[in-house]
């Protein structure tokens, strides 16, 4: 009886949006309404049971899960992600009110026209400049379509090419970063990754009785800055597509788009033309997406850079069209003074210690209110005609429709859930022949359609929540979130071009002259359209396009996974197999110098230490290779593998899936009460009775050879883990004996320079009192505490504060532990002094051998060499689901 309720809210909200009725009520009210209709029901037919027409719980729970949603939107502390979005909304409307798509447009039009196709490569050129500086599709269209379009006609270009290419070239700004489809998208996906992760545990848990997952089998979130570098190449190729089309499609048939000569010379003027138009939105592009790529900032500081940016780029211009760069220039200085103090002072309040210091934060306060001065200045000159005023108000606008159609697709997804569509779309798609492929092909294909009749925010916050947390549970294909995002943001992208319901169409209609007819539009964008699916097969096919620059990115940021990070393990293992292969010689002739190594200089604990590290290091090669073995065989016995467990998960799924239904059915026999209580326990039971049957058909249906061949495709994978596990502890072992050592060794200085502070300390407890003796104890036993392999001495230091600090100060026992102090310090000295002359070098020269391979868990960071490695390595899909 569900399904019908189910029915009705999807019938409810379609005619509620066909209607014409606001997206922003149609969402909540059609939740609201169906639930109020499904609880009346339950309480008129089902004898007062307002839950018996839910597929779990009430009308009460799930509306209060709806207000729980709607309060996560604003109260999460996590999900800051969202504040990007007014700022960036305000970038873009205040750039386009700074007549910037005009410059462009006029200026690349000059440049790019005695090209064949040129007016054509011009506007996807400015398109493109556009979406990653405004990225608002409406006013792209519509400044596009009055400028180029008219002068594309009337140099003979064919309708359908010319507003093809500006319909299409206006929507880049849907999928080029910074863009507003991708913030919201990493918000739906941060929430999707999370069930994603649980169900994913539940397949775990099923299928080995494990009662956790390894972590490296885990579903990796994303964030709105992980998206922006993601789409950043998907972006450019769709550019690229577009660029080429127009140029072949003019080179094949000129006269649909002829070459337009310029008419002015190519002169020092033109120059100083087009980078003048150029210059600014490329520089405002350098400061907002490169401050995001090279982690200088995160979104959301990108996003308040944009709008800073856009304000004074709108400052500079006066609306007689003159400029004036005084607050532009005012910033740049503040800008370059806000560089190189920062690059010679240390600007920290907390860390004065020096007049420099404070000459320091003075430079700071003073660029920054520069910076200010010249922010508000530009402000002060754009508000002369009341376009600060107008940019605020319609960024308030668009940033309040984007909220409430977040709160609405909140309320909508409750509701969904309520009436079991989630289990419902997840039981479909598992279904499914094919595996994860057929599945997210047929949801493209959903949201493709979708896009016919939705604008991409109802597709991106009510579609993405229900079908995204099933496409990233899947392990068999075990996508990155990035992908499937960057994936959904280049098919949402289509929503604005197809017919017969596109904006862009919609806009470009409103603004393009009686002359070209509708139907020339319409065949315009579908070559646009094309290309667009063929940017979503070669991204598909590719995956590293999308996740190679999060990856880079992550790996070489100061803030970097480490090494012993579950997730890199195995690309580093494959990386460490080819330092191997390629430095085997060198590696060998390390390891067999340390081996010869007299240590008998070396405390007895540190001789076995470093002893038994430097034949771990040949174990951990030889461990490496069995690993490599036996993940060949693993990888031998997949193939028959591989379609026995997918028919046997498949079985176990619905048997697992029937069990559920089994216990919701019982649930709602023992609560089933009233005067036609006994007619619908009977119907129940019946239910009940069938799915039993079935569940042993089901059973019966499993393969005899199943258990044989599981176990022993099980026990290939044990020694594979084994190996594995045996590997990384005999490369730690190999690594961090020696590299103690060696740290000791090279603090020798720093622990022979403490000597005479540590051999007076006896007389000055004698001489003092103890109260002052405290602080200059507590100084000594911290700076032993920062030597390497000092812990001893430090510890007994402290012990003799410790005795001073005492309600009643004993400076005798305090003599004592300095006593012992000293006797540890002459031992340290005693072996460190001629280790580090006859042993440190070797030592060194066998922990760099192995630092680049074997010993790279125990870094501090991956290397560069290493990090490219393990971020390409990582950016491919591997397929985990035989774990499973």
């Amino acid at each position: 009886m569900e399904l019908v309720f189910l029915a009705l809210l999807v019938i409810m909200l379609a005619l509620a949006l066909g209607s014409g009725y606001p997206v922003a009520f149609a969402l909540p009210g059609a939740a609201i309404v169906t639930i109020s209709i499904a609880a009346l029901c339950g309480y008129i037919f089902a004898g007062g049971n307002v839950d018996a027409y839910f597929a779990q719980d009430g009308p009460s729970q799930w509306l209060s899960a709806g207000v729980t949603n709607l309060r996560g939107i604003y109260w999460e502390v996590e999900r800051d992600t969202l504040i990007a979005i007014p700022l960036f909304i305000f970038m873009g409307i205040m750039l386009q009110r700074s007549k910037i798509a005009e410059d462009l447009l006029v200026t690349m039009a000059q440049l790019f026209g005695p090209v064949p196709g040129g007016l054509g490569i011009s506007v996807v050129f400015v398109g493109a400049l556009l979406a990653a500086t405004t990225g608002i599709v409406g006013a792209t269209v519509v400044a596009m379509g009055l400028i180029s379009l008219p002068v594309m006609l009337r140099n003979n270009y064919s309708q359908s090419l010319a507003t093809g290419t500006i319909a299409a070239s206006g929507t880049l700004g849907q999928i080029i970063p910074p863009s507003i489809v991708l913030i919201i998208l990493a918000d739906q996906l941060a929430s999707a990754t999370d069930q994603a992760g649980t169900i994913r545990k539940t397949l775990h848990k099923a299928a080995t009785g494990e009662l956790t997952m390894p972590s490296e089998f885990a579903v990796v979130s994303t964030s709105a800055g992980e998206m922006f570098l993601g789409a950043l190449v998907p972006g450019l190729i769709l550019v690229a597509l577009y660029m080429l089309y127009i140029l072949f499609y003019a080179l094949l048939r000129p006269s649909k788009a002829p070459a337009v000569k310029l008419e002015s010379s190519r002169d020092l003027a033109f120059l100083g033309k087009v980078l003048g138009t150029l210059v600014p939105p490329l520089a405002l592009i350098f400061l907002v997406l490169g401050s995001i790529i090279t982690g200088i900032a995160t979104v959301n500081q990108a996003g308040a850079i944009g709008a800073a940016g856009a304000l004074l780029m709108a400052g500079y211009r006066l609306k007689d069209g003159k400029r004036k760069y005084s607050p532009a220039i005012l910033a740049l200085i503040a800008m370059t003074g806000i560089g190189i103090t920062l690059f010679m002072f240390d600007t920290n309040i907390k860390n004065i210690k020096t007049d420099r210091d404070l000459i320091g934060v003075y430079l700071s306060v003073s660029t920054v209110f520069l910076l200010i001065l010249a922010l508000i200045w530009s402000g002060i000159r754009v508000n002369r005609d009341n376009t600060l005023h107008e940019v605020m108000i319609e960024t308030a606008k668009a940033t309040s429709l984007v909220f409430i159609i977040l709160l609405g697709a909140a309320m909508l997804t409750a509701a969904f859930r309520a009436f079991g569509g989630e289990e419902l779309v997840r039981d479909y798609l598992n279904s499914l022949p094919g595996g994860f492929w057929t599945k997210f092909i047929i949801v493209m294909g959903v949201i493709f359609i979708l896009g016919f009749f939705l604008d991409f925010i109802e597709i991106a916050v009510v579609v993405v929540p229900i079908v995204a947390p099933i496409l990233l549970a899947d392990p068999s294909a075990n996508i990155t979130a990035v992908w499937l995002g960057v994936m959904i943001g280049l098919n949402i992208q289509t929503s604005f071009l197809t017919p017969p319901f596109g904006f862009a169409l919609f806009y470009l209609r409103g603004v393009a002259p009686t002359a070209v007819k509708t139907i020339n539009m319409y065949k315009g964008v579908i070559a646009f359209i094309v290309l667009q699916l063929i940017a979503l097969g070669i991204v598909g096919y590719y995956p590293p396009l999308v996740n190679y620059l999060p990856n880079r990115m992550s790996l070489l940021s100061d803030n970097a996974p480490p090494p012993r990070n579950p997730k890199l393990q195995y690309c580093i293992e494959e990386y460490t197999v080819l330092h191997l292969a390629e430095h085997s010689t060198e590696l060998t002739s390390a390891i067999r110098v340390a081996e010869e190594l007299d240590l008998s200089i070396l405390p007895k604990k540190l001789k076995a230490s470093v002893s038994k590290s430097v034949q771990k290091a040949s174990e951990a090669i030889t461990l490496l290779e069995t690993a490599k073995t036996a993940e060949q065989d693993v990888l031998g016995a997949s193939d028959d593998y591989r379609p026995l467990h997918s028919i046997v998960r498949n079985i176990e799924q619905q048997i697992r899936e029937n069990a559920s239904t089994i216990d919701d059915l019982e649930t709602r026999l023992r609560r089933t009460s009233g005067d036609n209580a006994d007619a619908i326990k009977a119907g129940l039971q019946q239910k009940i009775d069938t799915i039993s049957n079935s569940q042993l058909a089901l059973e019966a249906s499993i393969p005899a050879q199943w258990q044989a061949t599981n176990e022993e495709f099980a026990a290939l994978q044990q020694i594979e883990t084994k190996a594995r596990k045996d590997y990384r502890r005999a490369a730690d072992d190999s690594f961090l004996p020696v590299a103690k050592v060696t740290a000791a060794l090279d603090d020798t200085d720093k622990l022979l320079a403490l000597q005479d502070s540590l051999n007076n300390l006896e007389q000055q407890i004698n001489d003092n009192e103890p109260a002052a003796m405290l602080v200059p104890i507590a100084a000594l036993a911290k700076k032993f505490g920062q030597v390497e392999g000092a812990s001893k001495i430090k510890s007994a230091v402290s012990k003799a504060r410790s005795a001073l600090k005492a309600k009643k100060p004993n400076k005798k026992k305090a003599i004592k532990s300095v006593g012992k102090a000293i006797a540890a310090f002459e031992k340290e000295l005693a072996w460190r002094i001629p280790a580090k002359e006859t042993l440190n070098a070797s030592l060194k020269i066998y922990q760099q051998a192995i630092s680049g391979s074997i010993g790279i868990r125990q870094q501090s960071k991956l290397s560069r060499e290493q990090a490219l490695f393990v971020a390409r390595c990582s950016a491919e899909h591997r397929d985990i689901s035989l774990n499973f």
